[in-house]
């Protein structure tokens, strides 16, 4: 079998693939056109997110029998299309759901003893203790939506803080030994932090926005590791300004491209993002959570792994 690979990954993939008799080609440059000329070549695609998947792409891929997106969602894949056609669609949600966890983890800590502005600070020859007094992770109430491989690697990584941790998902009887499943009701009035761990869907597209946010009792941190899409920047800045949010951890902002390689192309950025790079209450990364030298090896690890699967059963 013939494997395109579309976008750069970690050299295991290509050498472990060509270890179990798949011919690989690569090609990270043709345009999505150019590409569909050629795809009825192959029968399996490796894929980031360089660009949709669709069912236009699909039509031409006639011989095509998987997809391995070396991530943790298919969103960018045309799942309805795929399973008509009975292509296999492999993921790797396991391959960076501990770098999510710690980066997660990570960010929640640096927001709380404000990290980021005494750095500055000091490099601007500032000295001021009592304008950085922190506070303590332990006795608050964390609330995950999303309990899945990365809702439940930062609950796992939450171990050890003496610290509530509960968790929303469509699922049932997702409770486990770090986590306590309860109701929305529950989730609004208790949740001190609110750390999303969804897949983008039509259900979490726009699902932190004004309604949502004023369900909560208190005021929480808000941490967004997941998809830009999920969050509304102008309500999410309302809130901050209203004190409905203390403060907001985004990995991830809703005016990426759909590659996530990059999100504005010209230097007209708007309000609500400048709102959010000026704020010492907003704390910023780019899509970097799962990016680590060891998700790296990881996610082309496991996708390897279930293509060779995928091959056994086949």
């Amino acid at each position: 079998m013939k494997v395109l690979h579309l976008d750069t990954n970690h050299p295991h993939l290509i050498s472990s693939l060509r270890k179990l008799g798949l011919e690989c080609d690569e090609d990270y440059t043709s345009s999505k056109e150019d590409i569909e000329k050629i795809v009825h070549l192959y029968g399996g695609i490796i894929i980031r997110s360089r660009f949709k998947i669709d069912k236009q792409f699909m039509d031409r891929a006639v011989n095509l029998k998987f997809i391995g997106r070396v991530g943790a969602g298919l969103e960018s894949i045309d799942e309805d299309c795929a399973k008509a056609k009975n292509i296999h669609l492999i993921a790797a949600p396991e391959g960076n759901r501990n770098a999510v966890g710690e980066h997660t983890l990570g960010m929640i800590l640096t927001m709380f003893n404000k990290l980021k502005k005494a750095d500055n600070e000091i490099r601007h020859g500032k000295w001021l203790r009592e304008n950085n007094r922190g506070i303590e992770l332990e006795g608050k109430t964390v609330g995950i939506i999303g309990y899945g491989n990365m809702g439940k690697a930062f609950a796992k990584k939450l171990k050890g803080f003496d610290c509530e941790v509960i968790c929303y998902d469509i699922k049932d009887n997702v409770t486990d030994e770090n986590a306590r499943q309860v109701a929305l009701g529950e989730l609004f009035k208790k949740t001190d932090v609110l750390s999303l761990h969804t897949p983008q869907t039509e259900l979490t597209k726009k699902m932190i926005n004004k309604k949502f946010i004023d369900n909560f009792s208190k005021s929480f941190y808000l941490i967004n590791t997941a998809r830009g899409s999920a969050v509304i920047t102008d309500d999410l800045i309302e809130a901050i300004k209203k004190e409905q949010i203390s403060g907001a951890c985004l990995d991830v902002l809703e005016y990426e491209k759909e590659s996530f390689e990059n999100f504005f192309t010209n230097n007209n950025l708007p309000e609500a993002f400048q709102y959010l790079i000026r704020s010492d209450k907003v704390l910023l990364s780019p899509h970097v959570a799962g990016w680590t030298v060891e998700s790296k090896f990881k996610l082309a690890d496991t996708i390897v792994k279930k293509i060779e699967l995928f091959i056994n059963n086949n």
